[in-house]
């Protein structure tokens, strides 16, 4: 016990670690508070993120380095089942409240989508028509990115997001966390729904799926520092899945709708829930393993097409993540997820050592890409020539 309690320490100081990395990345035209004691530690932090740049990549593989050996331990203490859901949760909840609290420090996506919603609340137009450059006078045109795109989500967004502007007035801080807390919520419902799914139809992996998901290193960055909006997508699609378990089909539907109107990935699994509805009226059995290896495979669709229509980004992941780990077992599934975390976190090295601005930028991306998908390549042809040569005996 002793040694877990040391184990759980070390990851937390960990993430703790984590959420102070993240303000090295704070933008040089963004002041986040006129507090004079915090503006000191930010201008530091700022220091190592932009002018002491080895010193930070060094840092960051560091991070990065530590939650992969942690994230194996736990999915190993898991398969032997020496963890508890009491102090699994517990570890969860304490990792999404530190990180609520940092800054979405490898992308900028969190402010188009405050402005998005802004747009809305402040200007009272429609951001379908409206992208940031038509208000050059805003304040924050000077730390965002992608200002000339119109809104690309679906209505659903606009509805979760849309209150939260409302709320916080207008005033950045507040607006900004508040965006980070839904992005929270939504990780720790969807942990909570990875778990009870599991339990319904895989209870002897429920553990062992849930730490597949909320540990992976990949997942914990993109929905609670970056905070995509991936994971409320991923929340209402799992929401859908669990719904329906409970016969609650209606309610089913509305949430798979609602998460498609968040964000179009989770439209490729829609026929497998036509599917499932008709094996449920004619009294068939639902083979809830395949569903989810089906659903697994057409996930990585919606990450080769996004990829092709502008480039690959690490957060594309985290949608196949939330339905492999309902599968976690299957040896095809897991070596190419663990690689894929290791390599799309990987991404973010060139960026921090020389910013996506710098001229080798792009190369050093697609090298780490290249290699990424080459090893996945390379393990799937050499796992399914063994089966065939071992079948074959």
């Amino acid at each position: 016990m002793k040694r877990f309690k040391l184990l759980v320490s070390l990851y937390l100081l960990t993430i703790v670690a984590l959420f102070a990395y993240s303000f090295t990345q704070v933008d040089l035209s963004l002041t986040l508070s006129k507090v004079s004691i915090y503006q000191v530690l930010e201008k530091y932090l700022q220091y190592i993120g932009f002018f002491q740049r080895p010193l930070s990549t060094l840092i960051y593989v560091f991070i990065l380095t530590v939650l992969i050996v942690f994230y194996l331990k736990f999915l190993r203490l898991a398969l032997k089942k020496q963890l508890e859901i009491k102090h699994i949760r517990r570890i969860i909840i304490v990792t999404a409240v530190i990180l609520a609290f940092s800054y979405n420090a490898f992308s900028y996506d969190l402010f188009n989508y405050i402005f998005d919603a802004k747009i809305i609340t402040h200007y009272h137009l429609i951001p379908y028509f409206h992208s940031a450059l038509d208000f050059p006078n805003d304040p924050m045109l000077s730390f965002m990115r992608w200002t000339h795109r119109l809104y690309p989500y679906g209505p659903s967004w606009l509805i979760l997001t849309v209150p939260l502007s409302f709320i916080g007035m207008n005033y950045f801080l507040p607006t900004f966390f508040l965006f980070k807390f839904l992005a929270a919520f939504s990780f720790l419902g969807s942990c909570y729904l990875v778990y009870k799914i599991s339990g319904k139809i895989f209870p002897e992996n429920k553990l062992l799926n849930l730490v597949f998901f909320a540990f992976n290193p990949l997942v914990i960055i993109e929905s609670l520092v970056s905070a995509h909006n991936d994971i409320p997508m991923i929340f209402f699609i799992l929401l859908s899945i669990y719904l329906f378990i409970q016969k609650k089909k209606i309610l089913s539907w509305v949430s798979n709708i609602f998460s498609i109107g968040v964000k179009f990935s989770t439209g490729v699994v829609f026929p497998l829930f036509v599917i499932l509805e008709f094996f449920d009226k004619t009294k068939r059995k639902i083979n809830w393993e395949k569903f989810f290896i089906t659903a697994f495979i057409l996930s990585l669709s919606t990450v080769l097409l996004a990829t092709i229509r502008t480039t690959f980004q690490p957060w594309y992941l985290v949608f196949p993540l939330s339905l492999a780990a309902f599968v976690p077992k299957k040896f095809y599934i897991f070596i190419p997820s663990l690689i894929a975390t290791i390599f799309a976190l990987s991404v973010y090295i060139p960026y921090v050592y020389m910013t996506d601005y710098a001229k080798g930028y792009p190369q050093a991306v697609q090298i780490i890409e290249a290699i990424g998908l080459l090893a996945i390549v390379i393990f799937l042809s050499l796992y399914f020539l063994r089966l065939k040569f071992f079948s074959k005996r």
